[in-house]
C-alpha cells in the first residue's frame, strides 16, 4: 500500500509541476497549447503527454523516493541474524520466480511488507519491523512472496499505464466540457476565459475522484493475483496464515459507528480501498488451485 500511495502522490506532484511550467511560459507568451495543434487532436496529444508523463516519472523515481523519505535499512548478504535470513529468503523466492534480486530493506512500522521499482529486474522489497516481531517465519515468507508476485506481475508498470490513461482523460474531457460552458454560460468565443479555466478545475478535481475508484478497483484486483502469486511460490499456508493474522482486528469498521455502518459508509470507503477485504482474500486462497 505504501508503494501505491508514494506513487499516487508523485503522480500528482510532477501533474501538478507541469501546470505551473505551463503558467510561467504563458506568462511570457508562450502557448504550450499551441505547440500540440489545435482542435480535439491537439488537445488529446497535450492531455495524453502530461498524463502518461506523471504517470511514468513517478513510476521511475518511486523506489528512489522511498529510499529517501522511509529511513530504509537496507539489507545485504553480510546482515546478521533474522535480518539476514529475510535477505536470503527474498533471494530464493526471486530466483525460485526468475527475476533480477532486488533490493532488501527493514522499515520501522506496523506489520506490512510492499514491493516498488520500475522492472522486474530493478525492484525493492521492504519488511516493517512490526512484521519481524509479530509473525512468524512461515508467515513472514508468505508476506515476501505476495510481494515478489506484484513485482513478476508487474504490477507497478500495469498500475502506472492505468494511471495514465486516466490522467489523460480526465484532463481531456475537463478540457471539452470546460470550453463548451465557457462559450455557453460566459459567451466567450474562444472558449477559454474564467468560465473555461475555472469549470477545468472543479472537473478535474471530480473525474479525478472518479478515476481513483477506478485505480483502487485495479488494485484489489492485483492483490488477489498476488495471493495467488504467493501460494504458487511459497504454497498455501505462509499467506493464508499471515492474512489470517492480519484480519483478526478490522481497523476500518472498529472507526465507524454502527449507525454509519448502516448509512453505506462502509461500503463507500471501500471504493477507495487499494486491498480487498481480507475475508475475502482467505476465500480467493482456499479456492485456487495453482
Amino acid at each position: 500500500m505504501k508503494s501505491m500511495f508514494y506513487l499516487i502522490v508523485m503522480n500528482l506532484a510532477v501533474m501538478a509541476t507541469m501546470y505551473v511550467a505551463i503558467f510561467v511560459l504563458s506568462l511570457f507568451g508562450i502557448d504550450v497549447m499551441a505547440m500540440f495543434g489545435h482542435g480535439n487532436s491537439g488537445l488529446f496529444i497535450m492531455a495524453a503527454m502530461f498524463g502518461f508523463g506523471g504517470a511514468f516519472v513517478s513510476l521511475f523515481m518511486s523506489k528512489w523516493m522511498i529510499k529517501r523519505t522511509m529511513h530504509l535499512t537496507m539489507l545485504d548478504d553480510d546482515s546478521r541474524g533474522d535480518y539476514r535470513w529475510v535477505y536470503k529468503r527474498v533471494e530464493a523466492l526471486a530466483k525460485k520466480a526468475n527475476i533480477g534480486m532486488p533490493e532488501v530493506a527493514i522499515y520501522e512500522g506496523a506489520p506490512n511488507a510492499f514491493a516498488t521499482g520500475w522492472n522486474k529486474n530493478n525492484s525493492l522489497v521492504a519488511v516493517s519491523t512490526g512484521l519481524m516481531n509479530e509473525m512468524s517465519k512461515d508467515e513472514i515468507e508468505g508476506i515476501i512472496a505476495h510481494e515478489i508476485s506484484h513485482i513478476v506481475n508487474g504490477d507497478m508498470v500495469t498500475m502506472t499505464l492505468m494511471q495514465g490513461v486516466l490522467n489523460t482523460f480526465v484532463i481531456f474531457f475537463a478540457r471539452i466540457i470546460g470550453g463548451i460552458i465557457d462559450k455557453a454560460v460566459f459567451k466567450n468565443e474562444e472558449g477559454r476565459g474564467i468560465g473555461y479555466f475555472l469549470t477545468v478545475m472543479v472537473l478535474e478535481m471530480f473525474f479525478s475522484l472518479l478515476a481513483s475508484i477506478l485505480l483502487m478497483w485495479f488494485s484489489r484486483h492485483r492483490e488477489y493475483r498476488a495471493d495467488e502469486g504467493a501460494v504458487i511460490l511459497d504454497g498455501k499456508n505462509g499467506i493464508y496464515n499471515a492474512l489470517s493474522r492480519l484480519g483478526s482486528v478490522d481497523q476500518k469498521e472498529l472507526a465507524l459507528s454502527d449507525d454509519m455502518k448502516s448509512m453505506g459508509f462502509v461500503g463507500f470507503l471501500g471504493l477507495f480501498s487499494s486491498h480487498p477485504p481480507i475475508e475475502k482474500r482467505l476465500k480467493n486462497i482456499e479456492k485456487f488451485k495453482g
